[in-house]
């Protein structure tokens, strides 16, 4: 009897390290990475976006937005400022695009009214802020980060969240801001059907910090206050300096129910997985199985970036300290 019991735990002892040597090994290979001194990624919506529906003047004006959004956050990390400020600012700038579903351009609800929703989140901290179902705060991102900063919260909804906002100097505007005539249009032909849409950025800088923020004008002909992933701390927005930043873009209550952002973080961290391993499992494989549409971007603390969606399409660009960057629409790309 003591001979079998011996031979059973020698087998879980040899079981046990031969799974620590892989997870040892998978770190390693991580480890092994050139570490980036700074690093950028944007979305601008993933979706039913494909190369043969979109005219090419439109492309390239999506292209040009991204670019010049990028460009911006680029420039802050280049001169040594902080992830959450690229985040921040990125983000603004997308916010006041009217071509994204953030901000200017946010989506109608069934009822003809828009309801906004934002988050952001410090990798350094684990602190975040998150705005949800505002109507007249011109920037929800700058509205998340001050809460995140100044209210002892994580999240602030409706009324209460603009009187926050406006206490604290933000910009307040009147709702028909965002009335544009682009998305009441996109309303009368989506009378029925619903679909989404979200902005986001995840930034390492100089320091080693991550930061990531998502912001979304909703989903299209929603009803009853629907509140989507986006302003939700781990499931559309997530960062840790132990392992990666995270913003996503899709169909929220998926992304809500499996924690999306969150999950990519517990894979690299538990599992050793790879960003991208860790995004693909999920984003692929888990949400895929689910019936979740959308996608995700992120980057971890060596800059090794991600850009993953089971959609034909996401807008997305990315930069990084060795040169590289660039801009992306379509899945084959």
């Amino acid at each position: 009897m003591k001979s079998k019991l011996f031979s059973f735990l020698m087998i879980l002892v040899l079981v046990s390290c031969r799974q620590g040597n892989i997870s040892q090994q998978e770190h390693k290979t991580a480890s092994q990475q050139p570490k980036q001194t700074w690093a950028l990624v944007v979305h601008g919506g993933a979706g039913n976006i494909r190369e043969e529906a979109i005219p090419g003047e439109v492309e390239a004006q999506y292209r040009k937005s991204l670019d010049e959004a990028l460009q911006a956050g680029k420039t802050i990390l280049l001169k040594g400022g902080t992830a959450l400020d690229a985040v921040e600012k990125v983000i603004c700038i997308l916010e006041d695009d009217s071509l994204f579903n953030a901000g200017k351009g946010a989506a109608f609800t069934h009822d003809g009214k828009n309801e906004l929703d934002a988050s952001i989140m410090d990798g350094s901290t684990m602190e975040a802020g998150a705005v949800a179902a505002v109507t007249d705060i011109k920037n929800p991102i700058r509205a998340a980060r001050v809460v995140m900063t100044h209210s002892g919260h994580v999240m602030l909804s409706g009324a209460g969240a603009s009187q926050f906002a406006a206490e604290h100097g933000l910009e307040i505007v009147q709702p028909d801001y965002f009335r544009t005539a682009r998305r009441r249009r996109d309303l009368q032909k989506l009378i029925g059907k619903e679909k989404g849409g979200t902005v986001g950025c995840a930034a390492l800088d100089k320091k080693g910090n991550l930061a990531a923020g998502t912001s979304t004008g909703g989903m299209a002909n929603k009803r009853y206050n629907r509140i989507g992933d986006s302003p939700v701390i781990g499931a559309g927005t997530y960062a840790s300096n132990s392992t990666c930043a995270i913003s996503c873009t899709g169909h929220g209550e998926y992304f809500i129910r499996y924690a999306v952002a969150h999950d990519i973080s517990a894979l690299m961290e538990y599992r050793g997985l790879s960003i991208d391993e860790a995004a693909r499992f999920v984003v692929m494989d888990k949400l895929v199985k689910a019936g979740g549409e959308g996608g995700v971007i992120g980057l971890d603390r060596l800059g090794n970036i991600t850009m993953t969606f089971n959609t034909p399409g996401m807008f997305r660009a990315y930069a990084k300290a060795n040169g590289e960057e660039g801009v992306f629409v379509f899945k084959e790309k």
